[in-house]
């Protein structure tokens, strides 16, 4: 027990009541935190297209013009070396914009052969793309090639709707890559597709291949499906 200023006892519940008092704030506080993270989380598709469209980067340089910029740092010089490494600069010219090609897109599963999925021109896959089996783990992996420039920040975003609700988005930062002859890989983290009744059925999705400048190298809109087993598999 303590006392107050006449020097009277103050009961222990009333001193601590100010302490319950500061722990019920605290709680409702950390609660609204809380609320207010968890709405955060659930980000709408047009508040990432708007959060996309925010980014304004400035303007773009040719390889040459990138190279004689910051040239007297050292370490930003070491830098540009290593991302370009033997890029013939008389081979790419004073172009501006990056050219990234999709070349390939497969799906990877154990115990299978890679399906290997081709891309139409107007990148609009006629009847379903491809099936996957119900409750199994797969990769998806592609193949690219830069040319002309330097693409910053190329991501891959893949959102994916059943029945016109949307169940699912995916956002992969891929990473920027100086243009060669050469073909880049890069191979997604592991999935497995969800399995009972009420996940088979027909999707629709659409993926995009977009960098840091906004602009989308390829967008494909397509149908899958989901059943309980794999799609035979094509006599070589």
């Amino acid at each position: 027990m303590g006392l107050d200023e006449k020097g009277n006892e103050i009961p222990e519940k009333q001193q601590t009541g100010n302490l319950a008092t500061a722990e019920e704030s605290g709680d409702e506080e950390a609660s609204k935190v809380g609320k207010r993270s968890e709405s955060s989380v659930a980000v709408t598709e047009d508040e990432e297209d708007d959060e996309e469209r925010k980014i304004e980067l400035g303007p773009q340089c040719t390889l040459k013009e990138q190279l004689e910029k910051d040239k007297d740092d050292e370490s930003l010089r070491r830098w540009k070396e290593q991302l370009l490494g033997s890029v013939d600069m008389d081979s790419v010219g004073e172009t501006l914009e990056p050219e990234v090609k999709i070349l390939t897109l497969a799906i990877k599963a154990a115990g299978r052969t890679d399906i290997v999925l081709p891309i139409p021109e107007d990148g609009n896959p006629k009847g379903s793309w491809f099936t996957l089996k119900e409750g199994s783990p797969y990769r998806l992996m592609f193949t690219f090639t830069v040319g002309h420039n330097i693409v910053s920040g190329l991501k891959y975003t893949n959102t994916v709707w059943k029945t016109g609700i949307k169940v699912d988005s995916t956002k992969e930062m891929i990473g920027t890559f100086s243009p060669q002859a050469e073909p880049y890989t890069h191979e997604m983290p592991e999935e497995t597709t969800p399995s009972g009744m009420f996940a088979r059925g027909t999707y629709a999705a659409r993926s995009k291949f977009v960098d840091d400048d906004n602009k989308c190298h390829l967008e494909i809109n397509y149908t899958f499906d989901i059943k309980k087993d794999w799609a035979a598999e094509k006599a070589s």
